[in-house]
This record gives C-alpha cells, sequence and structure tokens, in this order.
C-alpha cells in the first residue's frame, strides 16, 4: 500500500513538473493585425500606369505664314485675348502699299469695263437703226454690215473688259491674303501662354521638319480635361461616358469627379515603357475656387462596375490561389484557420466576397509577418 501511495505521488510530481515545464516554455501567441469582413460598395476601378496630364481642350501655337520683322506686339503672356483680336503683325508697308495699287488697279479696270459697254450698247443701238433704215430701203447693205460688225465688236469689247475688271478685283484679294500673312489674330478666345520675340526682331517660319516655338502659344481657359495612360491590359474595360474621379496634386488630397470623354483608337508604344492607351477624363464639376491649369499634373480613377451592399475584405488579406484564401482569427480558441473564398468585383483596397465569409469574421491583414500559418496560437493585435 505505502508502495501504491509513493508511485501516485511520484507520478503526480512527474506530471505536475511536465505540465509545469510545457507552461513555461510554450510559444506565445502570434499577434496578427485583424479587420473585420463588413458589408459595403465595392468599386472596379482602373488607374493610370503614370502621371496624367491636364490639358486645354483647345490650344493654338501660333506663327505668322511669313517671316519678317516683328512691327506691333499687342500682346503679352498672362493677357486674355478675344476672338480676332490682333496679337502681332510684321513689317509690311510694301505689302499695304500693294494692296493700295491694287485696289486702284482695280478701281480702272473697273471704269474701262463700264466705258466699253456703254461704247457696245452705243453700237447695238445704231447697229438696230441701221437695220431699220434698211428696212425702207434708205440705208445701204454695205453700211448695214458695218453697223452690226461695229455692235458685236463693242459688245466683245465690254465682255473683255469686264473680264480684265474681275482679274483685278482677283488680285486685289492676292494682295490682302498676302497682306493677312504677316498678321496673327487670335483664332479663338483665351490666355497668352507664351510669347516668343519681341519688338524689332524678326520671326521665321518652321522649315519642313524641324518644328520651331511658336510666336504666340494661346490657350483656352474654358475648357480642360485630363489626358492619362491606361495600361493595355486595363483599356479594353473602358467605355465612353464611365464615372471617373480625378486628383490633382496641386489641390491636395482633394478628388474631382469626372467622366471619360475619350478613348484613343491605338496604343502606344514607347521605348522601356508599358503599352497604354490614352484616355481623355473631362472634370464635371470644376474647382470654383481656384482656376484649373494646363500642365498640372493628375491622377484618374475610371470605375468600371460597381456592386453595392456586397461583403468585402481588405484585398491585402487574401492569398492569391485558385481558390484564393484568407486565414480567420477563432476567437473560440484563439488560433487561426485558413478559409477558402469566391470573391467578386475588387480594387487595391477592397474585394468582394460572394462565398466563404460571412460579416463580422476577423481576416487576418499581417499575412508577411513571421509565424503567422495556419493553426498557431494568435491573438489580435490592439489597435494603435
Amino acid at each position: 500500500m505505502r508502495l501504491t501511495g509513493r508511485l501516485l505521488l511520484a507520478t503526480g510530481l512527474v506530471a505536475v513538473v511536465g505540465l509545469g515545464a510545457w507552461w513555461l516554455t510554450r510559444p506565445e501567441p502570434v499577434a496578427v493585425r485583424v479587420a473585420a469582413v463588413e458589408r459595403g460598395t465595392v468599386e472596379e476601378v482602373v488607374a493610370n500606369t503614370r502621371a496624367g496630364t491636364v490639358m486645354a481642350c483647345r490650344r493654338a501655337r501660333l506663327a505668322p505664314g511669313t517671316g519678317g520683322q516683328i512691327a506691333t506686339l499687342s500682346v503679352h503672356e498672362g493677357d486674355r485675348v478675344e476672338a480676332g483680336q490682333l496679337l502681332l503683325e510684321l513689317w509690311n508697308q510694301d505689302l499695304k502699299a500693294g494692296v493700295t495699287l491694287a485696289e486702284r488697279e482695280a478701281d480702272a479696270a473697273e471704269a474701262r469695263a463700264r466705258a466699253a459697254c456703254l461704247n457696245a450698247d452705243q453700237a447695238e443701238r445704231e447697229a438696230a437703226r441701221q437695220v431699220k433704215l434698211q428696212e425702207r430701203r434708205m440705208a445701204s447693205e454695205e453700211a448695214l454690215d458695218r453697223a452690226i460688225t461695229a455692235a458685236q465688236a463693242g459688245r466683245a469689247d465690254c465682255e473683255a473688259a469686264r473680264a480684265t475688271a474681275r482679274v483685278s478685283a482677283a488680285r486685289v484679294g492676292v494682295a490682302q491674303a498676302e497682306l493677312e500673312r504677316t498678321r496673327l489674330t487670335a483664332p479663338f478666345a483665351g490666355i497668352v501662354a507664351e510669347v516668343s520675340g519681341e519688338l524689332n526682331e524678326y520671326v521665321t517660319p518652321s522649315p519642313p521638319g524641324i518644328p520651331t516655338p511658336p510666336a504666340v502659344d494661346l490657350i483656352d481657359d474654358a475648357c480642360f480635361y485630363i489626358s492619362a495612360p491606361i495600361d493595355e491590359v486595363d483599356a479594353a474595360a473602358i467605355r465612353l461616358g464611365q464615372p471617373a474621379r480625378v486628383a490633382l496634386d496641386a489641390f491636395g488630397d482633394r478628388t474631382f469627379d469626372g467622366t471619360v470623354r475619350r478613348i484613343a483608337p491605338y496604343v502606344l508604344d514607347q521605348e522601356k515603357q508599358a503599352r497604354t492607351v490614352e484616355v481623355e477624363v473631362v472634370i464635371t464639376a470644376p474647382p470654383a475656387d481656384t482656376p484649373l491649369l494646363a500642365g498640372y499634373s493628375a491622377d484618374v480613377e475610371i470605375v468600371i462596375d460597381v456592386a453595392d451592399d456586397a461583403l468585402h475584405v481588405p484585398t491585402a488579406a487574401i492569398r492569391p490561389g485558385d481558390p484564393p484564401r484568407v486565414l480567420l482569427l477563432d476567437a473560440a480558441d484563439g488560433r487561426l484557420l485558413e478559409r477558402e473564398i469566391a470573391t467578386g468585383l475588387a480594387n487595391w483596397d477592397r474585394t468582394q466576397v460572394t462565398a466563404g465569409l460571412v460579416a463580422g469574421d476577423a481576416v487576418v491583414l499581417s499575412l508577411d509577418r513571421e509565424g503567422v500559418q495556419a493553426g498557431v496560437a494568435a491573438m489580435a493585435e490592439a489597435e494603435p
């Protein structure tokens, strides 16, 4: 009996010691960041691969149609101009004199035409009188022939003089066109962005294939859009009229609603860069407090599809695969469980879950933390 009691006591001591050793050497629960499965709106979006740019709907880089010396410079950078306003004029006194000369020649030609036609009318009246006299045997056949011939010649002289007058009038148009080539006017109302040249400097038109700075760079500041490069893989899902969000570096964290207005019908293939499609987005309600400026950098998100009241998890909680999986923190025993899920719409922030989870489940976010795997003891990290 004493032996049995001692054996039981020894066994108990061994168990207590073993339990204490296990307690002292047991692994600490892994601290993990978790997020609750929730319901809300999930959007599928695509974004630009590189920074987009704010562009003016109309921008004209203007230069005179001919070279010459700047005689009049009516605007400076930053000036607002109206459509048709004179911006710049080259020295053109010789061309103005040419227009005056052409106008005077046209006036003279018109006067000669009127005189020739008056003579033709007189000759035709004389021919008609000779016809009547000949019918009454009071004029010879020879006199009648001379009168008819004179009338026909007079009418031909009239038509020739009129044609000459038309040629002279056309020369006036040519001279005026040459003069207009020395004047630079605004094709639309806007802001002068740049002026290249000063009074008395010379400007020359660009040779074919060799671009030169414009004399005046004019921007229509009444309308802007954002041109943004979209990866060719994402571009196939974009449609005209889709909603978009625009973020401008110059406006901090503010975003503006926009709409897709144009999708380029070709892919840009630039060396050492991804192939992209240029997409244009117009801001539906531009900021009223601060004007947009052409050249601002911008980022766009184009909304492809929307799921309302959808069950969703942070995209960072999903382990890619077929099917995708998540780690859950089981509140009952404090261990991590792996769960297969089915997903729907997704973006880099959240992903729709169509099967495998329920609202309130705690999914693990810190998947790359050491020791985080299915079956280990874990505890939720306190929120900072």
